[in-house]
């Protein structure tokens, strides 16, 4: 049976906000790569010297209200027997979208101090740079999958032009992270973040 692409990204997108909501591994992508739903690791035990001053470094699970369930309406179907002629995907991914569109935000990250690792999907592009982009957790969402919830999107800008970063780069952004919903044509966010500073994350074996 062929399913829709829809039921494809509904899959993957679902698949990826479960691992993030349990906190669960991930196995790391062959070949030095990223395969979709991959996330960076933070070790977000210690704080580490960052653009001027001391920022936390945070796990993505720290976003999301710990009383809140992505999945909760959404266990019901059974994403294997969605086919092309299936009008319950799309209404699913209309749900989904409804549900993660309102995600609920963690008030206590409001003006925290933070570092957190994450992927680039880009919202303003320059000559002179890169000045607005979306953060996101695993490799893919917005571009390849469905937007993850809002409380799984920063809305960040940068301070100065970042340079050679495009879709997908994996980065670390350091910042003030506030508790402020927007949308953008990629996807609504949950939080915004003035960066000052964007660095590249160095992969030693720390993905998951």
């Amino acid at each position: 049976m062929k399913r829709t692409h829809v039921a494809v990204w509904l899959a993957a997108a679902i698949a990826s906000v479960a691992i993030a909501a349990a906190g669960a591994a991930e196995p790391a992508a062959k070949n030095g790569g990223y395969a979709i739903g991959d996330r960076l690791q933070s070790r977000a035990d210690r704080t580490s010297p960052s653009g001027g001053g001391a920022y936390r470094e945070a796990k993505w699970e720290d976003l999301i209200p710990k009383d809140w369930d992505p999945l909760k309406d959404l266990r019901k179907l059974d994403f294997g027997r969605l086919d092309d002629a299936d009008p319950r995907a799309t209404l699913a991914l209309d749900r989904m979208r409804e549900i993660w569109d309102k995600a609920p935000i963690n008030p206590a990250l409001d003006g925290a101090t933070v570092k957190l690792p994450g992927f680039v999907v880009p919202l303003e592009q320059t000559k002179s740079g890169l000045r607005e982009f979306l953060l996101v957790p695993y490799f893919g969402a917005c571009i390849h999958v469905p937007p993850p919830p809002a409380n799984q999107i920063v809305h960040v800008f940068s301070k100065k032009p970042i340079r050679d970063v495009h879709a997908m780069t994996a980065v670390w952004v350091s910042g003030t992270l506030k508790t402020e919903r927007a949308n953008s044509t990629m996807g609504m966010s949950g939080y915004r973040m003035e960066a000052s500073r964007v660095e590249r994350y160095e992969d030693r074996g720390e993905r998951r």
